[in-house]
């Protein structure tokens, strides 16, 4: 039978899975798409097929036998999404089968990843309810020939490294900046919006204590 090859770090999401006053901590997945992918490049659209029985909960993914002349057939169960249930069901039974047959099989072995980088994590002003808004992707990953992850990176959208097995990731060595920081910014008459758009961010919020400081000390400055 066919072997798979390992998941491209492309092709494997984070998600957040957990959050506390500590930090957060993070999974690997891969999606339905990717499955489907890697099934018809390794085997051809036309020698695999898919089924799904109690409604949608199993899936059975049956790869053609050339050599025995058959279907051989693995199948397994799914569990319900959040959102679209049945959608979600099918897509997650049919993972799931495809994990039986070795593709991404491998994110079994992903170490636990914790980060404890608070700066990411943010309150709903409504709910207060804690919420991670930004988005991580692997960057790094070797996996090897038995399928075993030996080596993982985790990056943020500006390519900030959050987790690494090579070595301990040290927090971001510059903190955001203060409350009290951004009120003598505005005490001083200070452009944020200018300010914002120099350091090529969304809002003075997003400032270091540095960048914060240097723009108050600059203002000191011109001021006297």
């Amino acid at each position: 039978m066919c072997k798979f090859r390992n998941l491209k770090k492309e092709e494997i999401d984070v998600r957040v899975a957990t959050i506390t006053s500590k930090g957060f901590s993070l999974l690997l997945y891969k999606d339905a798409r990717c499955d489907m992918n890697i099934l018809d490049e390794t085997i051809g659209s036309m020698n695999w097929q898919r089924g799904h029985t109690r409604d949608n909960a199993n899936c059975i993914v049956s790869i053609w036998d050339d050599t025995k002349k058959q279907w051989i057939s693995k199948e397994d169960t799914g569990v319900e999404s959040n959102t679209e249930k049945e959608k979600g069901l099918a897509s997650d039974s049919f993972k799931r089968a495809c994990f039986n047959w070795g593709i991404g099989r491998e994110l079994y072995t992903a170490p636990f990843i914790w980060v404890s980088d608070l700066s990411y994590i943010k309150a709903n002003p409504k709910t207060q309810k804690q919420t991670v808004t930004e988005k991580f992707k692997v960057s790094s990953i070797e996996i090897s020939n038995d399928k075993v992850i030996t080596s993982l990176e985790i990056s943020d959208s500006k390519g900030n490294i959050v987790f690494s097995t090579q070595k301990k990731v040290m927090k971001k060595a510059t903190k955001l900046i203060t409350a009290d920081q951004i009120n003598r910014i505005i005490d001083m008459g200070i452009d944020i919006d200018k300010v914002a758009t120099y350091y090529k961010v969304n809002s003075i919020e997003d400032l270091t204590c540095e960048q914060a400081e240097f723009v108050i000390n600059k203002k000191s400055k011109r001021s006297k």
